[in-house]
C-alpha cells in the first residue's frame, strides 16, 4: 500500500514544469522541466520533453515511496492562454506508463472573474 502524492503539471507553449509534492502540496518531492531533459530550446514544450520529465520525476518519487498520484494540470491562465500546451497529455500518459496509479485529474488553470489588461496595448500586437 503506497502513499499518495500530487503531480502539478504546468504546460505552457514554451515549457513544461512537472512538480511532484506530498498530498498537502507543502513538501516538494521531485521537480523536472522540459528544459532539463532536452538540448534545444525549441523542444522544451514538446510532448517528448514532457514524457521524459514526467518519467524522471516519477522515478524520483517512487524512490521516496510514492506510488499513487493525483494530477493537477495548469495552463498559464490569467490574461494569457487558458489552454494547456502540447506537453500536458504526454505527461499524464507517461505517469500511467511509469506504473503509478492515477487518482483524479484536475484542471487548476487560474481563470480571472474580471481580469487585468493583457499586454499589447489597445490595438493588440501588430505584426
Amino acid at each position: 500500500m503506497g502513499k499518495w502524492g500530487v503531480a502539478h503539471v504546468y504546460a505552457s507553449y514554451n515549457n513544461v514544469l512537472i512538480t511532484i509534492t506530498d498530498i498537502t502540496g507543502a513538501e516538494t518531492i521531485s521537480k523536472y522541466t522540459g528544459g532539463m531533459v532536452v538540448r534545444q530550446d525549441k523542444d522544451q514544450s514538446s510532448p517528448y520533453a514532457a514524457m521524459e520529465a514526467a518519467r524522471k520525476a516519477v522515478d524520483e518519487a517512487k524512490e521516496k515511496g510514492i506510488t499513487k498520484l493525483h494530477v493537477k494540470v495548469r495552463a498559464p491562465g490569467g490574461s494569457k492562454s487558458h489552454s494547456p500546451g502540447p506537453g500536458s497529455q504526454a505527461a499524464i500518459r507517461a505517469f500511467a506508463r511509469a506504473g503509478v496509479k492515477i487518482g483524479n485529474i484536475e484542471d487548476v488553470t487560474p481563470i480571472p472573474h474580471d481580469t487585468t489588461k493583457p499586454k499589447g496595448g489597445r490595438r493588440g500586437r501588430r505584426v
